[in-house]
């Protein structure tokens, strides 16, 4: 079993790729997984932050300090800013206006730290963005939906959030507690294992994630491909801005987690947070954003290395 979780370590990016055609192709099983994708993504966070452990994630001072920074540029500037631009060419009520508000306004997607492994980089920074991120998102969405025509009483719909930062902390909490007080000395074979893990649970979410696209593409193929070239140009063009000008402590460390997250968010939070009647409109959006997202450790692989490294060949 560790040989082979480790070969699925080596080669975990295209579990991806299988995972987005499963879910394109057997809607059936998307719609049968997709009640348990709470569960799923609960596990997939206890797996990643057993593998990274409780001391490279929470880091110093400073390196929380940063990450406070990074959360704000993300997920309270670049929303406001996105937001004052839709509004000036009156399109901040639209679908495609709410749905690039919202995905500004987002966390880190919950399986960053592993896209960020599956890249060969370090992901302890990527962990510091999801938890405090997350932590922070019914405060910072708070802002931006005040601030913002997409529902009238924003402070009830956040108060679904409660719930989710709840399994988030009791899945990370639960792991950091296994890795001090049970598996200190994890090794190489440990982590290559856990990585094992972490790539085939990604590939089975990404299917319950697909289920409003598969029908869609079958169905409505232009406005299909119509959401899913905004979701590629949201999500890749973020992870390059971020990769160019986002500052970061330490740039052999820091900077593919950092780029990932830029592009990479949770809209499906909002899910929770938000009437349906509201996230009816960018449900096909979602679908349709989880193809750049689980594409960009193969398609983003060389491009988001650090700059300092950008020559060496690092998975």
């Amino acid at each position: 079993m560790v040989q082979l979780l480790g070969f699925v370590a080596r080669h975990g990016r295209w579990s991806l790729v299988a995972g987005l055609l499963a879910g394109l192709a057997l809607p059936g099983l998307a719609q049968t997984l997709r009640p348990y994708l709470p569960e799923l993504v609960s596990i997939l966070l206890f797996v990643a932050a057993l593998r990274i452990g409780p001391r490279a994630t929470l880091g110093g001072f400073r390196a929380i300090g940063h990450t406070l920074r990074t959360v704000a540029i993300y997920q309270v500037v670049a929303p406001l800013l996105a937001l004052a631009g839709l509004a000036s060419i009156g399109m901040a009520t639209t679908p495609v206006g709410m749905a690039l508000v919202l995905v500004l306004a987002a966390p880190s997607v919950t399986g960053s730290a592993n896209f960020t492994i599956l890249m060969g980089q370090d992901p302890s920074v990527a962990m510091r963005i999801l938890l405090i991120g997350t932590a922070l998102f019914p405060v910072t969405a708070f802002i931006v939906l005040t601030l913002s025509p997409i529902v009238e009483s924003p402070a009830e719909a956040l108060l679904g959030t409660a719930r989710l930062i709840a399994v988030i902390f009791g899945a990370v909490g639960s792991a950091f507690a296994l890795r001090l007080l049970v598996w200190r000395d994890m090794g190489d074979g440990g982590r290559a294992s856990l990585d094992g893990m972490s790539a085939i649970l990604l590939g089975v979410i990404v299917i319950g994630l697909m289920s409003a696209a598969g029908p869609a593409l079958l169905s409505t193929p232009m406005q299909f491909a119509g959401w899913l070239a905004f979701a590629c140009a949201i999500n890749f063009g973020m992870q390059l801005l971020a990769h160019r000008f986002m500052p970061v402590d330490d740039e052999t460390r820091d900077r593919t987690g950092t780029s990932i997250i830029a592009g990479n968010r949770n809209i499906a939070l909002f899910l929770v947070a938000l009437p349906p009647e509201v996230m009816d409109r960018v449900l096909l959006f979602i679908g349709c954003y989880q193809i750049p997202m689980y594409l960009t450790p193969i398609l983003l692989g060389k491009t988001l290395r650090p700059r300092a490294i950008a020559g060496a060949d690092t998975y």
